[in-house]
């Protein structure tokens, strides 16, 4: 499967509890970190985004293959 690049700014979708979340990716991650009291267990072998939620206005850490590129 080929690798999915991101970028700041690309408008998102991923699968949540409620359907599919939308947001706007807001940077990648290569290094571990917390995200609203979470660990992110990132590295540049396994990047995640930071992603902000467009209906809650919360940050949230996703990888790659679970994130689908959305039209603006």
């Amino acid at each position: 499967m080929a690798e999915k690049e991101f970028h700041a700014g690309d408008h998102v979708s991923w699968a949540s509890h409620s359907g599919r979340a939308h947001g706007v990716v807001k940077e990648k991650l290569i290094d571990r970190t917390h995200i609203r009291g979470h660990p992110v267990n990132a590295s540049a072998e396994d990047p995640q985004y930071r992603i902000r939620n467009d209906d809650s206005g919360r940050d949230v850490a996703h990888r790659p293959e679970a994130l689908r590129r959305e039209p603006k």
